[in-house]
């Protein structure tokens, strides 16, 4: 580079700049330099840390911070041609970096903007006097599908209308932040925004660390307290409602419900009895004070919202009105996202708070009235017109918002004559030129497109802001770009001060009280996804070890027709597992099952948990493709079965034992009680072929064990005295009894006090039965009724807990 086109930060000349390539684009803010092209006083010591790493530790580092958002499992659902896929979190490595001055002007026009918007729904669900007074278009507001009547006159529990929202906001090219959209219906993003910092800061942590950026823990820590607050005035519990794992947004939600240590329900999960909202646990039925929900107020209630839902609570609206719940945000309140309302927002807050906004929205005409309609009208080229009544900013819409000055003659003409036929269904707003932000390609630092999404949180003492948040960056110049579902990428933002920041987090303070939450408020839903991931990776063992035993043979022999093998590829072909192929789809299918449930209780998934079992699920995909029959078969199953046992000790060392455990220990231990009930009535049957006893043992795992315990060869009495009625070996039908005696009899009461669950009376009776028998007395029609016996014992747990 040229001595004449070094560029310098805090006057010392970059040798290897990472600016070299760094253009402006004329005309629009740049959030890391200023218009001279000099940086910008809060990114010179960050721009400095990173030229000090070089390019390539600088590449090993944004790796670190990727292969922890793998490693972590953070996704974000895409919808496409092709249906819903999960995509790896696009982080953009480079955060961006406010000075704190600056965001304390952001936060407090944010403030202002959530006091008006309380206000606002206040109103318009009770007096309605900005109607009254024409303030607000009648039409307008009864036209949007956000007007929930069914709760006009409820006044919410908590006193207020809204506790968490989310503001996009963009610099124009005066240099000013403008609010491009408002999220008070289930605001997103706050769980990624963790996780931005989280993987940033892996990337940077020595930089992170000297740059006195403000924590986001205590933003979060504030908010959690106030919903437990809240909770504690209704007598319930705080919980999460989200549309489910299909959700676009579901990792976030499942996320936060860890992050905080609040229960993650769906709609399902939950009932109203007696006006409350309850919600279905395995001790019964339990109340619910704050839902903090996460889905769309039109989808809550079938019963008196859009009868057409799946995802809701029939009843919530009336256990809201009674005041026995509240919903964070109340039902109703997406109605402020709406478009159409930004062009009235200021003559509102001059209304109700005699204040001008702070911060101003993107300047926006509403084509239902005359002088605003003929304004856009005229203006037709510097104007982007959509939906009067979408809630989506106009870079989201896919298809619906047009540019003016992008339209041909023939479309001009009939979005003119559109607008002219029916202005109150459309809006005008100043195309948005938003300001750029640095981002990391190539080795280089270029300028991309970038909004900002801020987020408030009620307390006790009022709004709190969320020091950071995530911006929205471009993977190109154009601004619809940034949008997620259409490739943008999401960057950490550092609010900098110039002197040491608190350093917070979720933890108590060492003088602050505490209680130790019991056990056993386990929703049904998770208790049944408990069980049967337990079930499933049991399952997924037991298959692979009987095809490891199969593939061994085959090696040996290479002949598929020996009177054991052929018994074998006999035993498995009903439950789907077809011995030809090397990994058969059968156990690809039971392990995608174990993925599916753990998928339904992320919550309570440790990170490390996840990433086992999807490591173990693309292990076994992989070798689908590429394993043959015979010795190689038999090598990826000792590798399956390895990374199988990894799994079940991450959960069986790590996982609390609380009532969740004992539902996946039950699982476990019922499935394994059925497996090798079932194979040892095959293969200690009468005319069993050669070798099926020491099969038996090898599927068994005891093969060393019957080599201590007996001083003679494998017979049938030996086999199934240790895999059947041994209760020391882990292996064996009376040591999965003797576990299931133990954590059934643990499980809550779900019947008179005092007296033993259905499940507990079968559990004691079939043990007792088997505790006593002799190995003589059991003969494969005796151990094939065990295997169903015990299979019905699922039955009964699942009427107790799961119904």
């Amino acid at each position: 580079m040229a001595k004449g086109n070094q560029k310098k930060i805090g006057g010392k000349p970059l040798t290897h700049s990472l600016l070299e390539h760094y253009q402006p684009i004329d005309g629009v803010v740049d959030e890391m330099v200023d218009a001279s092209g000099n940086p910008r006083p809060a990114w010179r010591a960050f721009l400095e840390a990173l030229e000090d790493l070089g390019p390539e530790k600088l590449a090993r580092r944004f790796a670190r911070a990727d292969q922890y958002l793998r490693d972590a499992g953070v996704y974000y659902r895409v919808y496409d041609k092709a249906g819903a896929n999960e995509r790896e979190w696009p982080l953009a490595h480079v955060p961006l970096l406010i000075e704190e001055q600056e965001w304390a002007a952001i936060s407090a026009g944010l403030v202002q903007r959530a006091d008006l918007f309380e206000e606002t729904l206040a109103d318009i669900y009770g007096p309605n006097r900005l109607i009254e007074k024409g303030i607000l278009p009648a039409g307008l507001i009864a036209a949007s599908p956000e007007y929930l009547r069914p709760v006009v006159g409820t006044k919410p529990a908590s006193g207020h209308f809204l506790h968490m929202l989310a503001f996009e906001l963009g610099r124009g090219p005066d240099g000013r932040w403008w609010v491009l959209g408002d999220r008070t219906q289930a605001p997103s993003g706050a769980g990624f925004a963790l996780e931005n910092r989280v993987a940033t800061t892996r990337a940077l942590s020595d930089i992170y660390g000297e740059m006195h950026v403000h924590r986001l823990a205590g933003f979060f820590r504030r908010f959690r307290d106030a919903l437990i607050g809240m909770a504690n005035d209704t007598g319930g519990r705080v919980a999460i409602l989200t549309p489910g794992p299909l959700n676009e947004t579901y990792y976030e939600h499942a996320y936060i419900a860890r992050y905080l240590g609040i229960m993650l329900l769906e709609g399902e999960d939950l009932t109203v009895s007696g006006g409350k909202l309850m919600v279905r646990t395995v001790s019964g039925l339990k109340p619910v004070g704050v839902l903090w929900r996460r889905l769309d107020a039109a989808f809550a209630d079938p019963l008196e919202l859009r009868p057409d839902s799946q995802i809701g609570t029939p009843g919530l609206v009336e256990a809201i009105r009674r005041g026995t719940v509240s919903a964070v945000n109340a039902l109703g309140s997406g109605l402020m996202e709406t478009r159409a309302l930004l062009s009235f927002l200021p003559r509102i807050s001059r209304e109700l708070r005699g204040e001008e906004l702070l911060l101003p929205s993107v300047a926006t005409w509403w084509c239902g009235q005359d002088s605003e309609r003929e304004h856009v009208l005229a203006n037709l080229d510097r104007m982007v017109v959509g939906p009067a009544l979408s809630t989506r900013l106009a870079f989201e819409d896919d298809g619906a918002t047009r540019l003016g000055s992008t339209l041909s003659d023939a479309e001009r003409a009939e979005l003119v004559a559109r607008i002219k036929d029916g202005g109150g269904d459309f809006v005008g707003q100043e195309a948005v030129t938003l300001s750029t932000t640095p981002v990391y390609i190539g080795g280089w630092l270029e300028p991309r497109p970038a909004s900002l999404r801020v987020y408030l949180a009620r307390t006790p003492d009022g709004w709190t802001v969320m020091p950071g948040g995530f911006a929205r960056v471009g993977f190109s110049q154009d601004a619809t770009a940034i949008a997620m579902q259409r490739g943008g990428q999401a960057a950490d933002v550092w609010v900098v001060s110039d002197r040491p920041v608190e350093r917070e987090t979720l933890l108590p303070q060492e003088h602050d009280s505490f209680t130790r939450s019991m056990p056993g408020s386990l929703p049904s839903r998770a208790a049944e996804n408990l069980t049967w991931l337990g079930r499933y990776i049991e399952r997924s063992e037991d298959t692979a070890r009987v095809l490891r035993a199969y593939h061994v043979r085959l090696a040996e022999t290479s002949d598929p027709e020996t009177p054991l093998l052929a018994d074998i590829r006999d035993y498995l072909e009903p439950f789907g597992i077809d011995v030809e192929t090397a990994i058969p789809l059968g156990l690809i299918s039971t392990l995608d099952s174990a993925v599916y449930s753990a998928g339904q209780i992320r919550d309570r998934f440790s990170p490390d948990g996840w990433l086992a079992l999807k490591d173990l699920s693309k292990t076994i995909h992989q070798f689908a493709k590429t394993v043959a029959p015979g010795d190689d078969a038999t090598r990826a199953m000792t590798v399956i079965l390895r990374k199988l046992a990894g799994f079940s000790g991450l959960l069986h060392e790590n996982m609390y034992r609380f009532t969740g455990w004992r539902f996946l220990e039950i699982g476990r231990r019922l499935e394994r009680g059925i497996q090798i009930a079932r194979m040892l009535a095959r293969l200690t049957r009468k005319g069993a072929p050669d070798g099926a006893l020491d099969m038996m043992l090898e599927i068994g795992d005891s093969v060393m064990t019957h080599r201590r315990q007996y001083p003679v060869q494998a017979g049938r009495r030996t086999v199934i005295d240790l895999l059947a009625l041994d209760p020391l070996n882990p292996r064996s039908i009376l040591f999965q009894l003797e576990r299931l005696k133990a954590e059934i009899g643990m499980l809550p009461s779900v019947g008179a006090e005092g007296h033993m669950s259905p499940a507990a009376k079968e559990i004691l009776q079939l043990n007792t039965a088997i505790a006593v028998m002799e190995p003589s007395d059991m003969t494969a029609q005796v151990i094939d009724d065990l295997a169903n016996e015990i299979g019905g014992l699922y039955n009964s747990l699942a009427k107790a807990y799961f119904g």
